[in-house]
């Protein structure tokens, strides 16, 4: 390596490394004292860089508070892309999804230290979820591609893409209101799996059994009935391990 290539390689560690303090500082701040009681100024004195440095990362508090969670949308698409081809893309995604819940090496939301209290604050904080938004956002964008990508089509051209990942991303935000509104830190993986059940079952198709945490509800109307079919049935393809 020569060392004009050590040099760039050098300052991107230096940078990488301020971006995550100043990060983790307004992370820390936010819950310890309330979005509206911290200032920009006050995570870089937290970082020991001065405003101008926090302005070179982010364009506000609420980008910094979250930034932690931009990279989980990179390890969902990574998963995404190494499913089999073979599979339906909803089903693709879902089991995406849940490759990414069960990694402890990706450091998924339930298993994270007070992310589930961060997820809490966005639910209240409208600018705080408005940035979270744009988040998922960027990350479905790539989803659409890797998806056409799986299809062979072009996403400008075919709308199954976009329908695919809309349905997807809304099963996830979904089964992540109900984990924060529950107060159940461990319930993700569930509440996720039950999502996506309701996306091709009760959607889809004729309504399953309640789920046992939901059990007591009205009972069904004579001559209804329900459906046994597992996500994988209704989308026509055998499970995988």
């Amino acid at each position: 390596m020569t060392p004009e290539r050590k040099i760039p390689e050098r300052r991107s560690r230096k940078a990488r490394r301020t971006r995550d303090t100043l990060a983790q500082a307004a992370f820390e701040l936010v819950l310890d004292r309330g979005l509206r009681n911290v200032t920009v100024e006050e995570i870089a004195e937290a970082a020991d860089v001065d405003r101008r440095t926090f302005s070179r990362y982010f364009t506000s508090k609420e980008a910094a508070a979250l930034d932690s969670l931009r990279g989980d949308g990179d390890r969902i698409n990574a998963a995404l892309r190494a499913r089999p081809a073979p599979e339906p893309p909803l089903l693709a995604y879902r089991r995406a999804v849940l490759d990414w819940l069960a990694d402890p090496g990706a450091e998924p939301w339930h298993r994270r230290p007070r992310i589930f209290d961060l997820l809490v604050v966005a639910e209240e904080e409208p600018t705080l979820y408005a940035v979270f938004h744009h988040i998922r956002v960027d990350a479905q964008e790539d989803s659409v591609a890797i998806v056409a990508d799986r299809l062979g089509v072009d996403p400008r051209q075919d709308i199954r893409p976009a329908v695919t990942v809309a349905a997807g991303a809304g099963a996830l935000l979904a089964a992540q209101a109900a984990w924060v509104r529950g107060g159940r830190p461990d319930a993700l993986p569930a509440l996720v799996a039950e999502a996506f059940d309701a996306l091709s079952a009760d959607l889809l198709g004729e309504p399953r059994p309640a789920p046992e945490h939901r059990r007591g509800a009205p009972e069904q109307h004579p001559g209804t009935t329900s459906t046994t079919s597992t996500t994988e049935e209704a989308e026509g393809t055998e499970a995988t391990p």
